[in-house]
């Protein structure tokens, strides 16, 4: 495993300073790699499909599927991404601190990502392309149950290697096994910064293994709040869209929370509706994930209490108020503490790729570096560079201290 990750931060450094050119020719290449090796990579995934098949549970077994559909949505997001200006070299601070000596903060790589996630395998290709266009190098490890099609999607990416040889050969690098996870975890000499996807336990393990850097989050329990004067087919529809659309995604809706005045005729259509949403009013818990069609239902008294609920039970991903109040919508917007807070719209609207990111290496609920749909952005960090002409720090001490201008510039 140290050599591996040895030659992943040597490839680091290569990919660091790629030409923006260069990033969205292997972007254009992987696109093009992977529509000719549609029909292949679908089935490899049916060969995991089938394995899988009454072992996990709904929700998993969806995330598994590599489906036309999904890999059109790749491509999308690929296209997206080479339209996306390149974050690295970017300047976001340029400050004059004497004559001729001056500061800048420019954005950089953070260097080796490593990525662990279940299920899912169309992650690979996001997260692979996300650290391409942001200069950085990854270790990915996907769960078992995706083995075949994981297996496909590393020998896409050979393929881009030989295609685009300005790649280093190891910028990104795929292991199989939980020991193989552990003695990653535990190099933070090359690994700077770890993202877990998928369940709490996962989280929970990777954050207890290792004193590398974790972003992500544990859980998606996402409320949406319907305040008093909101239409109620509207209302419904947002909610349908919220909870049904795809209820194994991070960003569905997990608690529905009704002002008292309308919640017997909103808990009423929703037992009429076809699609066939468990409603459940007395949870044994607020703070579950169900990533089904189950949804905990609470009728409150009115905004302060929908507040309060949600940064008592919610897990800071995605959380909606529907209102025709804009003073309301301002304070739920100002007072509920979470990475996404949204305004009469569906919750599924939580997503690098809706956000206009190209894609998202995932959704994080930290307060350090990133939050919410990480994106290129997420992905970089700074440096400091000075310039000056000789400038000595001692000319700047003493009684007869020269004194700083401190005076911005032009980014």
């Amino acid at each position: 495993m140290e050599e591996t990750l040895k030659r992943v931060k040597q490839a680091s450094l290569t990919m660091a300073y790629l030409t923006s050119q260069q990033k969205n020719q292997a972007l254009a290449a992987l696109s093009d790699i992977l529509e000719t090796k549609r029909t292949w990579l679908i089935q490899a995934n049916a060969k995991d499909l089938e394995e899988q098949r009454g072992k996990l549970s709904s929700s998993l077994f969806q995330r598994l599927t590599l489906s036309n559909e999904k890999i059109s949505e790749l491509v999308r997001g690929l296209s997206d991404l080479q339209g996306l200006k390149d974050p690295i070299g970017e300047r976001t601070l340029h400050r004059e601190l004497d004559h001729g000596l001056t500061l800048e903060r420019v954005a950089t790589p953070i260097g080796v990502i490593g990525v662990i996630f279940e299920s899912r395998p169309d992650v690979a290709v996001q997260i692979g392309s996300l650290l391409l266009k942001s200069g950085n190098a990854g270790v990915l490890k996907g769960g078992k149950e995706a083995f075949h099609t994981l297996q496909a999607i590393e020998e896409i990416v050979k393929l881009l290697n030989e295609e685009c040889q300005f790649l280093p050969r190891h910028w990104l690098s795929f292991i199989g096994s939980r020991d193989e996870v552990a003695k990653m975890l535990s190099q933070d000499a090359y690994i700077d910064l770890v993202i877990p996807r998928g369940s709490n336990d996962l989280v929970k393990s990777v954050k207890a293994q290792t004193k590398i850097p974790v972003l992500g989050h544990a859980d998606g329990i996402c409320h949406l709040y319907m305040d008093r004067n909101f239409d109620i087919s509207e209302a419904i529809a947002l909610i349908h869209d919220s909870k049904a659309q795809n209820p194994s995604a991070c960003n569905a809706l997990e608690t529905l929370l009704v002002h008292q005045k309308h919640y017997d005729e909103v808990i009423s259509l929703l037992r009429r509706n076809k699609v066939g949403i468990e409603l459940i009013e007395t949870p044994s818990s607020w703070s579950v994930e169900y990533g089904d069609l189950r949804l905990a239902v609470k009728s409150v008294l009115g905004l302060e209490e929908a507040i309060s609920h949600i940064n008592s039970f919610g897990s800071h991903h995605t959380d909606v108020i529907l209102s025709q109040d804009l003073v309301a919508a301002d304070q739920f917007i100002r007072e509920v503490d979470s990475a996404n807070v949204f305004v009469n719209c569906s919750t599924r609207f939580s997503d690098g790729f809706r956000y206009g990111f190209g894609a998202e290496v995932g959704i994080s609920t930290n307060k350090t570096h990133a939050r919410g749909p990480v994106g290129l952005e997420g992905l970089t960090i700074y440096k400091y560079v000075l310039r000056g002409h000789g400038h000595r720090v001692a000319d700047y001490m003493g009684s007869n201290a020269k004194l700083f201008s401190h005076r911005n510039l032009e980014c």
